[in-house]
């Protein structure tokens, strides 16, 4: 059986839950981190000494870092269709895995934990803030351009592993309040997206 360590509010933690919905994979899952128990408990370091979440233990093989799980998953189960044994459509479809989680989400992490979680220090700064929602905003109209030449997902026809990462910061900009310009592009693709049923329940369920 398939145990994902991490609480099931954390944007990383989503993306596995999502994920093991899409090919219908159980699973069973323990509350950790922010809120829940702290990762920095001895029992928790007994999985994994780095601390963060999600971690997943499938019958003995423990394996951390959100996107990495992702990926075995996806292989594990031989899901070509969202994740290809392409070189080339692989590497395409992990280019959006890895922006999602670097260039975007260093903008994404002041704002989220300022305006919406509040976390001292980045509630009292404002130019981080500011800074944070600028440069969010200028990677989402990079999306936007790329969505209206070359979508309807993150590579083109088809729903595949990159736009699970890419989704739950679309559902991130679309929860927050801040000052947004019109995007109709990333606007439907959240629509499509929340036609999926594991979109729905791990992704647009009403949590940033």
């Amino acid at each position: 059986m398939l145990t994902i360590y991490g609480r099931a509010n954390s944007i990383n933690v989503r993306k596995v839950l999502w994920l093991c919905g899409e090919i219908g994979l159980p699973f069973e899952r323990e509350d950790w981190g922010r809120g829940f128990k702290p990762t920095s408990e001895p029992t928790f370091h007994k999985v994994s000494a780095f601390g963060v979440v999600p971690v997943i233990d499938d019958d003995g093989f423990v394996l951390r870092e959100s996107n990495t799980i992702c990926r075995y998953l996806a292989a594990k189960h031989s899901r070509a269709d969202i994740y290809p044994t392409d070189l080339k459509a692989r590497a395409t479809t992990e280019q959006w895995m890895d922006w999602a989680a670097t260039d975007i989400y260093t903008a994404v992490r002041p704002v989220f934990l300022g305006l919406q979680v509040k976390m001292a220090p980045f509630k009292d700064d404002k130019a981080g803030i500011e800074a944070g929602i600028k440069e969010w905003t200028r990677q989402m109209q990079l999306l936007e351009i790329h969505l209206a030449k070359s979508g309807p997902y993150v590579c083109g026809a088809k729903f595949c592993l990159g736009d699970i990462p890419v989704g739950l910061i679309v559902n991130r900009w679309s929860t927050i309040a801040f000052e947004k310009p019109a995007l109709p592009a990333i606007s439907a693709y959240y629509e499509r997206l929340t036609e999926r049923p594991a979109y729905r329940q791990h992704g647009r369920n009403g949590t940033p």
